[in-house]
């Protein structure tokens, strides 16, 4: 693959990093912007919470389906094709599901919308890897950071605030304009990056096989804590995508132009930054999840109000972003993913202290300093997992890497869930011990309650209930701190890549 086009210097580059982030940014403001309007879709259209939940399902199944297509048509159409095609059909589906008038429409506009979604981030990727030189390549990766970090805090701020005050389909038409300027931008200033005619027939077996085992897998982690790790439909499921990745795996180490080439896994770099990015990742999805629900169901705010508290942290890691592309460009990754890395987990131990009275000034402070140290650590590993990855390579490299983020963030949260719930129930059992008709502690609840002992053991139930599930959550950050442990290390051994230019220039 190649560009045709000369080298007009640095702002080049900067622009396609510009452009490009437009739809980053829009694909993974989505996966958030959806959940908080939820609720309300499932009052106007009078269904279920099962089928509701399709909404997001559907949508995380389908890019698991999309992606791993993603980087061969990229070589073989071409990057900027692929790009605005996937813009395109994104802002069709966002279109669509504005003006579904029934859930089962609504379900079916949200595939149309994965569709384009799942190919904009690896196409996106690609694109920076290629036509960025590897002497900016932290810059670039700086810019592309902001959507990385900034967009899953917006997205339940945004969300809230359509949802409460305009209409709840303005999270899905507020794309419509920015997807068309988008399109025009990419149209009119990517350059175009060239198809590759060899790039061979498509695998149609690695692509039936890696779609069968991500449906499966992503299905059966998302739908974990409603059925049970040992329900049969689980198991099933699993035991399916076993199978079916196994036998991708083994198609494509030995089909001869596969869907996806593995031996990217060669590149140690790569390697040992996405084991890196597997434990941020898990670390950042869960930790996002859990304190919106600790701050919504426990503590009482809205769904705006909490998006709010965690504004201060998003803004600080995406105005640090390009100075931390800038820090990676001069002294590489392995000084400032292994500061950054040490910084987050001493902020997941910070939070292991939440408790049912924690100020929110304090657990405001806590989400800026972790989230500033997971930017620290997450953006040079993002960053070094492509530095040393041929540019031929760049989009089935941008797509694994897609894959594996997905992936470890559905996984996380369905393993963490497992986890909390286990525990909210030790505990809870544990307290309800010491509630009993002749308790002190519900005596004299009893008696601020006017001698209704009832509503007093009510009251009682309703603190074992908050205490066990925040006890829990606390566990939930120990487990992480535990998982970072291994990146810290593996951050010591990141290198920045060759300091050879991609082999393109710029129109």
């Amino acid at each position: 693959m190649g560009i045709e086009a000369n080298n007009n210097g640095s702002s080049s580059w900067v622009l396609i990093a510009l452009v490009s982030l437009i739809g980053a940014f829009m694909s993974i403001l989505d996966s958030t912007i959806v959940d908080v309007a939820i609720t309300t879709i499932m009052h106007v259209f009078s269904t279920n919470t099962t089928t509701v939940q399709w909404i997001v399902t559907i949508y995380m199944l389908t890019l698991g389906v999309v992606v791993p297509w993603s980087g061969w048509m990229g070589n073989r159409f071409g990057l900027k094709k692929i790009y605005i095609f996937s813009l395109a059909i994104f802002t069709l589906g966002s279109a669509l599901c504005s003006l579904s008038w029934n859930i089962n429409s609504l379900i079916a506009a949200r595939v149309i919308q994965a569709l384009g979604g799942g190919m904009i981030m690896p196409t996106t990727m690609a694109m920076i890897s290629e036509a960025v030189p590897r002497e900016k390549f932290g810059s670039a990766m700086g810019i592309f950071g902001i959507s990385l970090m900034m967009a899953p805090a917006i997205g339940p701020t945004l969300g809230g605030y359509l949802v409460e005050y305009v209409d709840w389909r303005w999270i899905f038409t507020v794309n419509i304009p920015i997807g068309l300027l988008g399109v025009l931008l990419a149209f009119f200033i990517l350059p175009e990056f060239k198809g590759n005619d060899d790039a061979g027939k498509v695998d149609v077996a690695g692509g039936i096989t890696s779609s069968i085992g991500l449906f499966c897998l992503l299905l059966a982690l998302s739908k974990s804590s409603d059925w049970g790790w040992g329900d049969e439909k689980t198991v099933l499921l699993l035991y399916t995508s076993v199978v079916a990745l196994g036998l991708f795996v083994y198609l494509e180490l030995t089909c001869e132009h596969p869907l996806l080439n593995l031996r990217v896994f060669k590149y140690r770099n790569f390697t040992m930054a996405n084991i890196i990015l597997i434990a941020v990742t898990i670390s950042l999805n869960a930790g996002v999840f859990y304190v919106s629900l600790f701050l919504q169901n426990i503590r009482g705010l809205g769904a705006m109000q909490a998006g709010m508290l965690q504004m201060a942290a998003a803004l600080a890691s995406g105005l640090l972003m390009p100075v931390i592309g800038a820090l990676y460009d001069r002294i590489g990754p392995k000084f400032i993913a292994f500061t950054g890395l040490s910084a987050f987990l001493y902020a997941q131990y910070l939070f292991h202290q939440l408790s049912l009275d924690t100020p929110f000034n304090l657990i405001r402070l806590w989400l800026i300093f972790r989230s500033v140290g997971m930017s620290f650590g997450m953006m040079p590993a993002q960053t070094a997992a492509l530095a040393d990855i041929p540019p031929e390579m760049a989009g089935e490299a941008s797509a694994i890497n897609n894959i594996i983020s997905r992936v470890s963030g559905s996984f996380g949260i369905a393993v963490l869930t497992s986890i909390i719930n286990n525990r909210q129930t030790m505990y809870a059992e544990r307290l309800a011990e010491h509630i009993t008709s002749s308790n002190m502690a519900l005596s004299n609840l009893s008696n601020k309650l006017g001698g209704s002992s009832t509503l007093a053991y009510e009251a009682l139930q309703g603190l074992v209930s908050q205490n066990s599930y925040v006890k829990a959550i606390d566990d939930m950050f120990i487990i992480m701190c535990i998982m970072t442990i291994p990146a810290i290390f593996l951050s010591l051994f990141l290198k920045k890549g060759n300091k050879k230019s991609a082999h393109m220039s710029v129109e």
